[in-house]
């Protein structure tokens, strides 16, 4: 019998920490490396885009070039424009997540553009880097407009897969439902990834309808920690540690060990000065299993 894998991209240095107050470059460092022991494939480490409107993402070249060159996963940057993508080629990323919106008024809050012109961006990066994950925000509701149609989410994921890059669908502001879910993945059908936000609490629900339904590509992020800094009232994302237990209890492998993954969550802890939102973990420490 084959055995079923699940990959999750661990975004939490990322998206996780965008709206948190800056933490020195070499603790950061430290956090990136202690995830990419857990046997991560994939992490998600810096956002070059204006250190102005995103503090925490401050000095992104200087981190990348304070990583390990061969950390035996992929190194993983978010790029707002064409400029964002030379900026992370010239660190060395060779893999670069873009995000374009399918709620035209997120899309100008968060990168003052319209979907279209995102798109047009998003379609000139694609082939300039080694790899091009496009991020579709409000894939499943905005706070904004009041219907995100589906079809409109499956024309965008067809525009960007027949130029070359993955898609992975964003519940930004954490609005999805298995309707919402099975609504949307009808018609992009399952060889997509998901961002999930917990912002209902229900985002590991909607990970375990995603994975019935075929989807094997998950972000999540230490802790739980994230939010979009630029839509109002947004949770954080699916916590990997949540995530990681139902999988691995289920019998789907991610590689991923959950034991150093939680010594890791205890570290943010101490980085952050507070708990983390992520279920597993407190359990965890009260010694009563997961």
């Amino acid at each position: 019998m084959t055995e079923r894998w699940a990959a999750v991209r661990e975004v939490g240095p990322r998206d996780g920490l965008q709206r948190e107050a800056p933490i020195p470059l070499e603790r950061r460092v430290e956090l990136i490396t202690g995830l990419a022991a857990c046997g991560f494939a994939d992490i998600e480490v810096a956002a070059f885009v204006s250190e102005r409107a995103v503090p925490a993402m401050a000095g992104a070249a200087e981190l990348v070039a304070a990583l390990p060159s061969d950390p035996g996963c992929r190194w993983w940057a978010l790029v707002p424009n064409a400029r964002g993508a030379e900026m992370a080629a010239a660190a060395g990323i060779e893999h670069v997540t873009v995000t374009v919106s399918a709620s035209q008024t997120y899309s100008q809050r968060n990168v003052h553009m319209t979907t279209e012109e995102s798109s047009r961006q998003a379609l000139a990066i694609v082939p300039t880097v080694g790899h091009a994950d496009v991020v579709i925000s409000c894939a499943f509701g905005s706070p904004y407009e009041a219907v995100i149609e589906p079809v409109e989410v499956a024309r965008l994921a067809e525009l960007f897969t027949a130029a070359g890059a993955t898609v992975t669908l964003a519940d930004t502001t954490g609005v999805a439902s298995p309707r919402r879910l099975r609504e949307v993945l009808a018609l992009t059908g399952t060889d997509v990834g998901l961002h999930l936000h917990d912002t209902r609490g229900s985002a590991l629900l909607n990970a375990w309808v995603a994975l019935e339904l075929g989807v094997s590509r998950f972000d999540t992020s230490l802790g739980g920690l994230g939010g979009s800094p630029f839509a109002e009232d947004a949770g954080g994302n699916l916590a990997t540690e949540d995530l990681v237990a139902l999988l691995d209890d289920v019998g789907v492998a991610t590689g991923i060990d959950l034991g150093r993954l939680l010594e890791v969550d205890e570290l943010a802890e101490e980085l952050l000065g507070r708990p983390m939102p992520g279920r597993v973990a407190h359990t965890h420490r009260r010694g009563s299993g997961s």
